[in-house]
């Protein structure tokens, strides 16, 4: 990163066209070939690492890991998906793609370079409608439907080597040639590509320069030369053979699982039952409510937002990356149900203004991220009058969780168990037996046992001894359209206000929530409306009636309850369950303790569990990974 780029960003190729193909300036060396680069990209990776017919022998609920040593333009992995839906069984099956690249192109870039190629408009067309934006470190981007999963580190390939847990079925070694970009080609990287290979795992490279050939060799790749394509004389291919196999597969599940319970029926359980329903899992999700998303998750409007910290440290990496995340997935997945409006993080009082300040010093953003905005052009984006400006993030916004719970759960491979509740859980050779209070409950049985039952998980976890979560009462408060000046984007400070919503005589905006944390009535109260309208009314006391300004609550005012889980160190708990003496508890695993920030963090931490669950490339780094551990949760002895 040079001295002139401030995290999270990173620096952007920097692109010399010439006779309509893109050079990098940097390397002085062009991203694919003059003749034909798709062509190209066909026969080196795809042929030489025999795809079609490996993709075609993927079982039900499989998948394929291809690992690319630069992304460039995306041509490698356009071509790639292209041959993944010919090739691909007809049944349920994963693709996941892994791409390491130091100098990311722009989106504006990338769209004029695969512009050249219309037979991959449509494909191109998605994936620029995904495209990260420009911030160091790891990006997933869910592609077709959940059939192809596309991972994208932007950064060093060593770093990302050291950061990813994947194993590949196959390797793609691209970028710039070995003389224009020495680093890339380094012989202890080209060794350290066997920590994420398995016994048979392939490669394939345009290049065939011996130092090359010689490092893969004494790595443990049987390699050999070939025909290169067009004017070049020869490429390598190979196959790794260890003389002593690898015992096992990082990551990879014991036994494939038959059977997934998930207990919860909110916003992250839903989410996740829907992701492992889209890789080909049959799922049972288990509610003690007559329907899904009816405890927390229930509310008819939440702002998808997080507060960033000021130093750009790993629990800032996480909330940014389930930020982004959780846009391009509510994008696709969430249809009429997600609005996003942009979203204004109010700099409403002296603390917030000066912390504001020293976040926009100390970091550097891309705008498609966020910005900082005056009170004017914040009164312009949001329709409403201010008192101050703030930070814009336009591509957030508001859901409607509720309705978006039930539409995930229409999925085909769900079985749903609504209105049944389970108390215990036992252990068994098989997997998990799961219990009710009464003989009415059905016998379930699962190899796979996910607990996001909220603040509920600490009565189904089995064990003893505490765990440290705590239950949250949030109460919201409806404002009719003609009592509130409602925004037409989210404005969020000491409370959120969302844009109104409804028919068009029964529009409510939505003020939210109390922060309980020593209250358990479930009821809506006076005391708790008013509440949050004093403190909307300290944050933009022009929006409100004159009425409300000033404290006077209409008759009959509306709102609604839920309990949040949060964490002693306000982090959620994701993956892996291990018990209070350190030791991995088969088959189990939690996903609760969002907090507040559920709608933000659920997205990204379902596709991370249905990742540990299924055995697949991890969504995160292991250094955000540990954040989410479960073995923090149980309370010190």
């Amino acid at each position: 990163m040079t001295a002139t780029t401030v995290p999270p960003a990173i620096e952007p190729a920097e692109l010399i066209w010439r006779d309509g193909v893109p050079e990098s300036r940097r390397f002085g060396d062009i991203y694919f070939s003059r003749e034909n680069g798709l062509e190209e990209s066909r026969y080196v990776f795809i042929g030489h690492n025999n795809l079609p017919m490996r993709f075609a022998e993927i079982p039900e609920a499989g998948n394929f890991v291809i690992a690319e040593s630069g992304f460039g333009t995306g041509l490698n992995f356009l071509s790639t998906w292209q041959a993944w839906q010919t090739h691909s069984p007809s049944h349920a099956a994963t693709l996941h793609y892994i791409a390491a690249e130091r100098f990311p192109l722009t989106r504006q870039d990338l769209e004029k370079s695969l512009s050249l190629w219309p037979e991959l408009r449509e494909l191109s067309k998605e994936l620029i409608a995904n495209y990260p934006p420009l911030i160091s470190g790891t990006h997933r981007l869910v592609l077709d439907g959940g059939r192809v999963r596309l991972t994208l580190f932007f950064g060093d390939i060593k770093d990302a080597l050291d950061a990813l847990s994947f194993q590949a079925d196959a390797w793609y070694l691209d970028g710039f040639a070995p003389a224009r970009n020495p680093e890339m080609w380094q012989e202890t990287i080209l060794h350290r590509l066997t920590q994420h290979s398995s016994e048979g795992t392939t490669i394939a490279t345009f290049t065939a320069a011996g130092q090359i050939r010689r490092a893969l060799i004494s790595a443990g790749f049987n390699m050999q030369k070939s025909r290169g394509f067009g004017r070049k004389r020869s490429m390598l291919s190979g196959v790794y053979e260890p003389e002593i196999p690898p015992l096992n597969t990082p990551g990879t599940p014991e036994s494939p699982a038959t059977s997934v319970a998930v207990i919860g029926a909110g916003i992250a359980g839903c989410l996740l039952a829907h992701n492992l329903a889209q890789r080909g899992y049959s799922v049972t999700l288990i509610d003690s409510a007559d329907e899904c998303g009816s405890a927390a998750s229930g509310n008819l409007q939440g702002a998808m937002y997080v507060k960033l910290g000021v130093e750009f440290n790993h629990q800032t990496e996480l909330a940014l990356s389930a930020l982004t995340f959780s846009q391009r997935l509510y994008n696709t997945q969430a249809a009429n149900l997600w609005h996003p409006t942009g979203l204004l993080q109010l700099a409403w009082n002296p603390g917030e203004e000066d912390r504001q300040r020293r976040f926009i010093e100390r970091n550097q953003y891309p705008a498609d991220i966020l910005r900082p905005v005056n009170r004017q052009e914040a009164e312009a984006l949001t329709g409403g009058k201010l008192e101050s400006g703030g930070l814009w993030f336009p591509a957030s916004g508001w859901l409607e969780p509720g309705k978006l719970c039930k539409a995930l759960a229409m999925h085909p491979r769900i079985n749903k168990l609504l209105g049944c509740s389970i108390t215990q859980m036992t252990a068994s050779a098989d997997g998990w037996h799961l219990l009710g209070p009464d003989s009415l409950t059905p016998n379930l049985y699962a190899d796979r046992v996910v607990i996001c039952a909220g603040h509920l998980s600490p009565q189904i976890i089995p064990g003893t001894g505490g765990f440290r979560f705590k239950a949250i009462r949030g109460q919201v408060t409806y404002l009719p359209d003609a009592i509130a000046n409602s925004p037409k984007a989210v404005v969020c400070g000491a409370r959120y206000l969302n844009p109104a919503h409804g028919d068009q005589d029964q529009k409510m905006a939505v003020i939210g929530a109390t922060f309980d944390l020593h209250n358990t009535d479930p009821s809506t109260t006076v005391e708790s409306h008013r509440e949050n309208i004093q403190a909307l009314s300290a944050m933009v006391p022009q929006m409100l009636s004159a009425d409300l300004a000033t404290g006077t609550l209409p008759e009959q005012l509306e709102g609604r309850v839920g309990f949040r889980c949060t964490t002693h160190d306000y982090q959620p708990v994701a993956g892996q369950f291990y018990n209070s003496e350190g030791r991995e508890v088969t088959g189990l695993y939690l996903l609760t303790g969002l907090g507040s920030k559920g709608l933000t963090y659920a997205p990204l931490l379902a596709e991370f569990v249905a990742d540990q669950i299924t055995g697949q490339p991890a969504a995160l780094p292991a250094l955000l990974a540990k954040r989410l551990a479960s073995g923090r949760m149980h309370q010190p002895k």
